[in-house]
């Protein structure tokens, strides 16, 4: 049984010096093929050094290069040219993390919205998937990408936590949809049970979010409170329970998934 990993910060501080360690304990689990996630110029920088480093094979590591809206203040006149470098290396498989994040408002919501549009240009014109964040903006979203869409080869709403009428408004828009331990959250998570069995095959995608959203469902839990990619496999696990899905169906379907929408090769 094969995973893959859509969405891993494995630039982020707390995995420093646990790089290899780290991985190793995700191949085990099966998880066979990680995404590394890009969410500044200099993060996604990070990534591709990470892919080329912890994987001579050139099969295993692949990384994603954007900005993510809590960053997009940072967008200056010579990010569209780094980031469009970026684009152009063969382990970056995907434009963001970008979108839209109502919700905290960290950068001001015209600026999120111009850097937005200037992401999505840039998959239009490379043909390249997009790696979205939504939070709170689902409709400005819509509104935004539906000038985009036929131009986009794929765009997946990672992490998604909405409901109903967000999910089948991606839906509607020929999205994929990434689903996190979120979905393991007893306090929050509980009316995504339903909403994933709504998701077509095809369109869904497994990813840990490590080192966030730690899967509560999860036993025994770490003492450190870390998420890895190595717990991926309980994300599996509770999807497959309320789709009504074997583990290694669902297994199959969304690692076939994610394979296609990133172009990542089969694993030997």
């Amino acid at each position: 049984m094969q995973l893959i990993d859509i969405g891993v910060n494995l630039t982020n501080p707390s995995f420093d010096e646990r790089h290899q360690a780290v991985l190793e304990r995700a191949y085990a689990a099966g998880v066979q093929q990680l995404v590394l996630t890009g969410t500044s110029i200099e993060g996604s920088e990070q990534a591709l050094e990470l892919c080329v480093k912890l994987d001579e094979s050139g099969q295993r590591l692949f990384s994603t290069a954007g900005i993510h809206p809590h960053s997009a203040s940072d967008w200056s006149g010579d990010s569209a040219q780094r980031l469009r470098g970026l684009l152009g290396e063969s382990r970056v498989r995907a434009v963001g993390e970008c979108g839209l994040d109502f919700n905290r408002d960290f950068s001001p919501r015209p600026q999120q919205e111009k850097v937005l549009e200037e992401h999505l240009a840039l998959a239009s014109e490379l043909k390249l998937p997009v790696f979205l964040h939504e939070r709170d903006a689902n409709q400005r979203l819509l509104e935004i990408l539906k000038d985009y869409r036929d131009h986009l080869p794929a765009a997946v709403v990672h992490c998604f936590t909405g409901e109903q009428a967000a999910l089948f408004s991606y839906l509607d828009l020929d999205l994929h949809i990434g689903i996190t331990g979120w979905i393991c959250d007893e306090r929050r998570g509980t009316h995504l049970h339903p909403l994933v069995r709504e998701i077509p095959r095809g369109r869904l995608m497994l990813e840990s979010d490590a080192p966030y959203l730690l899967p509560r469902t999860l036993r025994p839990k770490p003492k450190n409170g870390r998420n890895e990619p190595a717990y991926l496999p309980e994300v599996l696990r509770e999807v497959a329970l309320h789709r009504n899905e074997t583990m290694q169906d669902l297994a199959a379907h969304s690692t076939a998934c994610a394979r296609a929408f990133f172009g990542l090769p089969a694993v030997e």
